[in-house]
């Protein structure tokens, strides 16, 4: 599975990389804000994108949107600090598949194995 990771934090996106390739995922990219985010899904197609809610330039909500309509088969998950209602709501509204909290990474570990197999079933 390529994965791509658009987070504003270098930190955030190297620790990422290093769990991904640990499972055995393939990190295609990163970026460091939405519009990098968009720029650099259309040049990778990844199969999965994990992308943060606050970046600068483009948002993580106003990105997936832009994702959706150019990638629409393409799960988002976003991995973010903040979550409530209100956030998860405007995110799957605008095309993500899950919110999870930065502080939650078993969760986002269990998703992207989901989708994982998922992906591997349908080849």
């Amino acid at each position: 599975m390529n994965i791509l990771i658009v987070d504003d934090s270098a930190l955030i996106r190297t620790t990422l990389r290093a769990v991904f390739v640990k499972r055995s995922w393939i990190v295609c990219g990163e970026a460091a804000n939405g519009c990098e985010g968009i720029d650099r899904a259309r040049e990778l197609t990844p199969d999965l994108i994990v992308i943060d809610l606050t970046m600068p330039l483009m948002n993580g909500i106003d990105a997936s949107r832009m994702l959706k309509r150019i990638m629409p088969a393409t799960p988002i998950v976003m991995f973010t600090a903040f979550t409530n209602s209100h956030l998860k709501a405007a995110a799957l509204a605008a095309g993500v598949h899950e919110v999870i909290n930065k502080f939650d990474s078993a969760t986002l570990m269990s998703s992207i194995q989901k989708f994982s197999e998922v992906l591997a079933c349908a080849s």
